[in-house]
């Protein structure tokens, strides 16, 4: 028997837990189908769970082995799921309870960057209505608005001048109580795909937007993604040497992606990690797999071993 086939009987019963009730459930569900196709190509015992609560009782139901984590989001990436996986002693894929919930906090993030000297731009979280001058005062204009715990770029807007600071921590505030107020950095956005421990080709991204928001991650076909990303070979080398740093430092393991932006004087400013990227053909991970020779269906199965 191929050590490949090897590896499939040993995955046993393998759950792909998708959609979930988060803002990004519509790109779980397209996620996790590409993920599910790709493991039935494969060989492997798979069935998709779309996940809308009651997930205990479907997988003892199912008998499941061990899960592949495609859920988005709330609920999926903030360590929740992963903590009813551990207690019901399931193998999945991704970070554990604790790396995921520290990286779907993007304040708490930054607050282990910032102690552990991981470069990243200066920011304050507030729950309560700001003082736009304080805030200007202290971060300048522009700056980032976003919700603390949010993906896809839900809720996140560029304030340029005084009076649209308001109307934008607003807009956050209605995806989660806590809103981040983040320092603008003018550069290249850039992301650096993690697995098994490895950072992948970096990715630049361009687009006409004032930044990669969710119109230019899912409605626009002006977004370029550029990989090779043009960059020498030493700088992204060294990119991609403190990617992993940041990724482990908030405690993420398996895989993941590591955000971003390289300013006007070559210095490298890190945004965010996502725990559990989309996972379609078009995604960025496996963008940048694809570059290092790693097909779509082997990507899977790489993450999937990573759950061993």
């Amino acid at each position: 028997m191929s050590k490949v086939m090897e590896t499939i009987r040993a995955f046993g019963k393998v759950a792909v837990l998708m959609g979930g009730n988060s803002a990004e459930r519509e790109i779980s569900l397209e996620s996790g189908n590409a993920v599910l196709a790709a493991l039935l190509r494969l060989g492997v015992d798979a069935e998709g769970i779309d996940w809308k609560g009651g997930i205990p009782e479907q997988l003892q139901n199912k008998k499941v082995d061990r899960v592949f984590n495609a859920l988005h989001g709330r609920g999926g990436e903030d360590g929740v799921i992963q903590g009813v996986l551990q207690t019901m002693e399931i193998p999945y894929t991704g970070s554990g309870v604790q790396g995921s919930a520290l990286a779907m906090d993007k304040e708490r993030t930054k607050q282990i960057w910032a102690a552990t000297g991981i470069p990243t731009p200066g920011f304050m979280a507030l729950v309560d209505e700001p003082d736009p001058q304080h805030v200007i005062d202290k971060l300048g204009l522009p700056i980032m608005v976003k919700p603390s715990r949010e993906g896809s770029s839900y809720g996140a807007s560029k304030v340029d001048q005084l009076d649209q600071l308001l109307p934008a921590w607003r807009d956050a505030k209605k995806f989660d109580d806590s809103v981040l107020i983040e320092q603008w950095i003018t550069g290249g956005e850039y992301t650096a795909g993690i697995l098994n421990d490895e950072s992948l080709p970096v990715i630049k991204l361009e687009t006409p937007r004032d930044f990669y928001d969710f119109k230019a991650k899912y409605e626009e076909t002006t977004t370029s993604y550029i990989c090779p990303c043009g960059l020498d070979v030493t700088v992204e080398k060294e990119i991609q040497s403190i990617a992993l740093k940041a990724f482990r430092a908030v405690n993420c393991s398996g895989w993941g992606r590591v955000d971003l932006i390289l300013n006007e004087d070559g210095e490298v400013f890190f945004i965010e990690v996502n725990t559990v990227p989309g996972m379609t053909s078009h995604s960025l991970v496996p963008m940048a797999a694809k570059q290092q020779g790693i097909e779509f269906d082997e990507l899977v199965l790489r993450i999937l071993e990573t759950s061993l």
